[in-house]
């Protein structure tokens, strides 16, 4: 998972398609076409991924809040004023294209009565939602450098070392889910890690096929637009209504959201090292089975954090085990998402497993996650979806559970 901007060339297709949304071309209703908006502004705002994720979180249940109190009012304008509301405090960089997004959809709406009371209706569950999580102050980077004194260390800082003390919307604690240990380095099981992404990840690899590098490519990209996508597929199914759009994607909202808090306590609490580093220094593991590759490289640019487990992982299993829990018996539609890092390239799938273990491999091809560490990821993004997915999905008291 990707924890800086996005490169140039994504930033500027981004900007394309958010001007071309600020038309309000309609989608299946006003809940799935605001959640295409909100993604677009993140986007353009430029925030790591962990931050846009707790953006969307904070927006969706704000919205989901507003399209209950709405119901004698205009949901088009509660749900427009709830965006607004709460994009322009916590993303202030993107006022101009927030204020833009939101004239062109108030503007669609007839005056009178109703508009006034969903414009209310939806500031108030915006300034709600904001006061009752109300983190406190950003804590200071307090990470502490491995070092020995006056010996050189790279200097740039890990990203998001206090995600760990945020609160949790669904969990009990940020450790709740905390897995096992990784695989000691002796083991079998280190073995087959190392040598796997060593031959598949590698920025040189032979082994990979270009199927493999286009799905590897894809998944780059981890901002809440791509998952979104997915939730998308669903909610565009027929006989759907808004709210209970806006239940669902609340939910995957939260359950994402609450999956970064899970993922960076693991990983700062095992501080496991990543693949470039570990098959750099394959000689140094205590395991013969392991040799050294002076000069490998991944596939990708390595995130600035620790390795284990996986953030890709837990956030595409999070996101499957709510969308499996909504469909219930349902027959699963075709799900779709695109990608800015494949110049918005499309991919398909017909089961959340074959959607979740593309992003398994995925993250093993690009060169920055072992294969236990994906599996470990997914294992626990499917525990947070299915607590968010029993408390919410079928209860219209979702609202009141925000203010635990």
């Amino acid at each position: 998972m990707q924890n800086v901007s996005r490169p140039n060339a994504a930033r500027s297709g981004l900007a394309v398609a958010l001007m071309a949304g600020l038309a309000f071309n309609a989608s299946a209703d006003v809940v799935t076409d605001w959640n295409v908006r909100s993604g677009e502004i993140i986007l353009e705002s430029r925030l790591g991924t962990p931050p846009a994720i707790r953006v969307m979180a904070y927006v969706q249940t704000a919205v989901h809040e507003a399209a209950m109190a709405a119901r004698d009012g205009s949901m088009d304008a509660a749900v427009a004023a709830a965006h607004r509301a709460t994009l322009t405090k916590l993303v202030p960089s993107q006022q101009a294209s927030i204020e833009a997004a939101y004239q062109a959809a108030i503007a669609r709406i007839a005056d009178g009565p109703a508009k006034s009371a969903g414009i209310t209706a939806g500031e108030r569950a915006a300034a709600a939602v904001l006061a009752a999580r109300d983190e406190g102050t950003p804590q200071p980077d307090s990470h502490r450098p491995h070092a020995v004194a006056g010996v050189y260390v790279p200097t740039a800082s890990p990203a998001v070392t206090h995600w760990p003390n945020r609160k949790p919307w669904v969990m009990t604690t940020a450790s709740q889910f905390r897995p096992g240990p990784p695989p000691v380095l002796t083991s079998a099981a280190w073995t087959r890690d190392f040598n796997e992404i060593k031959g598949m990840g590698g920025k040189a690899s032979t082994r990979r096929t270009a199927e493999q590098t286009e799905v590897a490519r894809f998944w780059e990209f981890s901002l809440p637009s791509i998952y979104h996508g997915l939730v998308r597929s669903v909610a565009d199914m027929p006989g759907r209504d808004p709210l209970r759009n806006a239940r669902l994607f609340a939910t995957v909202a939260q359950a994402m959201d609450d999956a970064m808090i899970a993922v960076f306590d693991a990983k700062y609490h095992y501080n496991f090292w990543r693949p470039s580093t570990a098959i750099r220094n394959g000689d140094i593991d205590g395991n013969d089975a392991t040799e050294r590759e002076a000069t490998w490289t991944p596939f990708i640019d390595t995130p600035m954090h620790p390795e284990y487990p996986s953030a890709h992982s837990i956030l595409a299993s999070a996101v499957g085990a709510v969308l499996k829990a909504e469909l219930g018996n349902d027959p699963v539609p075709v799900m779709s998402t695109t990608s800015p890092t494949a110049k918005g390239a499309m991919r398909k799938w017909s089961s959340v497993e074959a959607f979740t273990q593309e992003v398994a491999d995925a993250r093993v091809w690009e060169g920055v996650h072992y294969r236990t560490s994906t599996d470990v990821g997914a294992a626990m993004g499917v525990k947070i979806g299915a607590v968010a997915a029993a408390k919410f999905l079928r209860s219209d008291a979702f609202a009141s559970a925000t203010n635990r």
